[in-house]
């Protein structure tokens, strides 16, 4: 008898999660706002369910992919009590990337309510997603993360215990943080390289193989054209947006205020991505974060 899962939120990244879980034999009840949403995953073989209080009932995991950590306190806290539907014997595994003191929150009131909880952001974005070889990022007890790891296996193809309650967020956090340094640097390092004639093709590949080499530079090239399946290739639509990665990089701030950090080059990320979405008169929030090469361009 297959396990039965709750799959709440089913945006780019939820989406191709929940298809993977159904893809492994799990049963999964998928809900979201958007009936767009939801009749895609009925297209990939998901239950859909009309409210998240449906959508659990007699779930043996909860899986949420949410915005932020107000929408996810709000869901299973405080508006709409989804702690109060879930069974005690479920596992909850919260995928969205919010502030550790939010997933602290949620795993607290979990386990006040004798349910166990995990955070479990992940990383590798919307292909990585779709091909179920996302890095999880965990955080909670042992015995929690150990139990959530046959949901984890169905998704991704690297998944860490990073510590207690809201340490798999500080994990995201710093990750992000990073790929929005090494992101902006590698735009600007093209851009100058395309100023001064450099073909961008050549370029990159000579940095691939030299010191420069970085995952944005081998995974998600920023300039269009350069790399067939990224978004930069398809007008830096599809991918992770600008918004999130201001989002996670304010976070990282708040990460960083909390703890005394220095931070200067996250600071300096996160402003360069600040001007990339004001930078003129159309708001570039929803485009892919590759899209900051646009800031350096002439």
């Amino acid at each position: 008898m297959s396990k039965k899962i709750a799959f709440i939120g089913l945006g780019n990244m939820g989406a191709g999660m929940a298809a993977n879980l159904v893809k492994a034999g799990f049963e999964v009840v998928a809900f979201d706002l958007s009936a767009d949403a939801l009749a895609q995953a009925r297209d990939n073989g998901c239950s859909t369910a009309t409210d998240a209080v449906t959508a659990v009932n007699g779930a043996n995991y909860v899986v949420s992919m949410l915005p932020n950590g107000q929408i996810v306190e709000n869901l299973y806290i405080h508006n709409d009590h989804l702690l109060n539907a879930i069974a005690k014997d479920a596992l909850v595994i919260d995928c969205s990337t919010i502030a550790p003191e939010n997933a602290r929150n949620l795993i607290s009131a979990a386990s006040e309510a004798g349910i166990s909880a995990i955070d479990a952001p992940v990383s590798g974005g919307v292909a990585a997603a779709a091909a179920g070889t996302l890095a999880f990022m965990c955080g909670g007890t042992e015995a929690a993360c150990d139990a959530a790891k046959p949901v984890l296996e169905a998704m991704g193809a690297n998944i860490f215990r990073a510590g207690d309650a809201g340490a798999g967020q500080v994990a995201k956090i710093c990750n992000n943080m990073l790929l929005a340094i090494h992101m902006t640097g590698t735009a600007e390092a093209l851009q100058l390289g395309m100023d001064n004639g450099l073909d961008p093709a050549v370029l990159s590949n000579i940095m691939l193989k030299s010191s420069g080499c970085n995952w944005s530079l081998e995974k998600y090239n920023p300039v269009p054209g350069v790399m067939d399946g990224v978004p930069s290739s398809n007008g830096y639509q599809g991918g992770f947006m600008v918004d999130l990665m201001l989002k996670d990089l304010g976070l990282a701030m708040e990460a960083a205020l909390a703890s005394r950090s220095s931070t200067p080059m996250g600071a300096a990320a996160r402003n360069l991505y600040s001007l990339h979405k004001s930078s003129d008169q159309t708001d570039k929030g929803s485009k892919d974060f590759s899209s900051i090469l646009e800031l350096f361009a002439k």
